[in-house]
């Protein structure tokens, strides 16, 4: 089955205490890669996001946003430094003495010193808060895994009519290619008498030798015969499980391939034609393999 590498998913856990939502988005890529952005003091939970992603993608890159709202996983307290507080108050009534000031230490000056008050914050059921930010994880990569299953739907209908129209070209090119040869000895036969007036009897022995040397360069068989087994085994591909998507990327080179060589020998202009009917066909094909996972 074909697998778009483009997609959006989104899942979402509400608690009591908190929320947990994950959206991901994924485009195509040469290979895996997956990014995560979230709150920093969740970040230890970033290599167990990625491989809970990597279950359902092979191939494509994968950008997840982790957004926990609420506070009911953090306990906050409040320390206080008592010894520091009292070196400052020793510290400011020696500098009032040593300098004769006058001035009096109020509570507003107190919670401004450095260091004398630090609110401490402790993760509370940290277990917890994993396993949903897990659970909410695989339910948008699922729902992501499922929207691309559902464009490569699309993805495989769109190829498959552009590869039986392809090989519907090939069909009608094999007994074309024969003509080709009869046509050009027809030409030749031609150019001859034309030249020669009648004057002269044609040597029929050289003109079946230069029919044969065009013969042998124009033959395009090969090149049918092999274009349209990379169309089989695309059909066939395109029928399998799993990424695909450097499999097919490798039979358009090929197929391209071919195509250009039956051009660059045909010498006619209706193969030509043709040609520019295939490669036009095979240029909308590439286009769409390169968004296959």
């Amino acid at each position: 089955m074909i697998v778009s590498m483009t997609g959006f998913g989104r899942s979402k856990k509400e608690l009591e205490s908190f929320k947990v939502i994950v959206e991901m988005k994924s485009v195509n890529h040469r290979f895996c890669e997956i990014s995560v952005r979230m709150p920093r003091q969740f970040l230890l939970f970033e290599e167990k996001i990625k491989k809970a992603v990597n279950q359902y993608i092979q191939r494509g890159r994968v950008d997840v946003f982790v957004t926990v709202e609420g506070e009911g996983y953090i306990n906050r307290s409040l320390q206080v430094d008592w010894d520091l507080i009292s070196q400052y108050e020793k510290a400011i009534k020696k500098t009032k003495d040593l300098f004769k000031l006058e001035g009096t230490f109020t509570i507003d000056q107190l919670l401004h010193l450095p260091e004398v008050f630090t609110v401490n914050e402790n993760e509370n059921g940290i277990e917890e808060l994993e396993e949903v930010i897990l659970e909410v994880t695989k339910s948008a990569a699922m729902e992501l895994h499922n929207m691309r299953k559902i464009e490569g739907t699309a993805l495989k209908n769109d190829i498959a009519q552009r590869l039986h129209i392809i090989n519907e070209v090939v069909q009608n090119l094999k007994p074309y290619s024969a003509q080709v040869v009869e046509k050009y000895k027809e030409r030749l036969e031609k150019k001859m008498n034309d030249f020669l007036e009648g004057k002269f009897e044609l040597d029929e022995g050289r003109i079946l030798t230069e029919v044969a040397v065009f013969a042998d360069k124009a033959d395009i068989n090969e090149e049918l015969t092999r274009l349209e087994s990379h169309v089989s085994q695309f059909f066939k591909i395109i029928e399998t499980d799993g990424s695909i998507g450097r499999k097919l990327d490798f039979l358009v080179q090929e197929m391209n391939r071919e195509m250009n060589t039956i051009g660059s020998k045909a010498n006619d202009v209706q193969i030509s034609q043709k040609v520019v009917e295939m490669k036009s066909e095979l240029e909308k094909i590439k286009e769409q393999v390169q968004n296959i996972e």
